[in-house]
């Protein structure tokens, strides 16, 4: 399942192979479930034509913007095109004679590429919206981890309100931590020492704060290293990980604990497949 440095990655890949280029033509799988909340007639019509001005990802989702200039005949648009990549999607840059294949289900043709959208499993979603301002779909997105507005406090508040709750299973609450998904929530509980199935109203104010300082960190790490800084663009998401995160032991059989150096341990917790480290991990009474 993509997560935010995952959904980063994809919208630079088309962001800055197509940004501020003309959309000559728009293919469609119309009759999949992907277009369930955005009508693909309606889709193709807007964004042939218009421009491609800008892009922002937020949590698991990617909002590309489109502009279309004023005619005799026609009214300027503002188009939002919002991708949610689900467990398979992908976003790739092909050339511009490219053939959509069976699970290319959105491609966008320029005059030097083609911007595609292919989800084999089908769990993605597309969603489209015409107006000055983004949808509120978009705006509706809890802050970002690495937001001003992401704070201790708030995120006291949000373990108190769900306090019976293990905090691994907290952690992959979309409405305070977007763009959480099973690895970072593994990697946030392990570097800040707190067993997953630790009752999240259990947790102590300085728990909290280690918990809240190592999602920024994850997050500003995951970005970093999985989307590139600034303009750089790793050339795919097979980037090295560096062997101190618990991600590249995670899925180890018989693995080790980077830091301890002892074995990790492995169950379902909060529905999801969890690691983490006994030794430093404890379960709070």
């Amino acid at each position: 399942m993509p997560e935010l440095a995952e959904a980063e990655f994809f919208r630079k890949r088309w962001h800055f192979a197509a940004v501020n280029t003309r959309i000559l033509r728009v293919h469609t799988h119309d009759a999949k479930k992907l277009f369930r909340t955005a009508p693909a007639p309606a889709l193709r019509a807007a964004l042939t034509g218009s421009k491609f001005v800008s892009s922002t990802a937020a949590a698991k989702q990617i909002l590309f913007r489109f502009k279309r200039a004023a005619t005799k005949s026609a009214p300027a648009i503002d188009g939002w095109l919002g991708i949610h990549l689900g467990m398979s999607g992908d976003l790739s840059v092909a050339p511009p004679d490219h053939a959509p294949r069976k699970h290319d289900h959105l491609v966008l043709y320029t005059a030097a590429h083609a911007l595609v959208f292919a989800d084999p499993r089908m769990f993605g979603r597309i969603q489209f919206h015409l107006g000055a301002q983004p949808p509120t779909w978009w705006s509706k997105i809890a802050p970002a981890l690495i937001s001003s507005e992401f704070t201790a406090t708030a995120v006291a508040a949000f373990l108190k309100r769900r306090a019976r709750t293990s905090i691994k299973a907290v952690l992959l609450m979309q409405e305070r931590f977007p763009g959480v998904g099973n690895w970072m929530a593994d990697e946030i509980l392990w570097r800040a020492a707190i067993h997953p199935a630790q009752p999240a109203g259990s947790l102590r104010p300085a728990e909290i704060k280690t918990l809240w300082r190592e999602c920024r960190a994850v997050a500003r790490l995951a970005l970093a290293t999985i989307a590139g800084r600034g303009d750089h663009l790793p050339p795919d998401l097979n980037v090295a990980i560096p062997d101190s995160w618990l991600f590249n032991h995670r899925w180890q059989n018989h693995g080790f604990c980077p830091k301890t150096k002892k074995p990790l341990a492995r169950a379902e917790i909060g529905g999801r497949t969890t690691c983490w480290s006994p030794a430093p991990q404890k379960l709070s009474p």
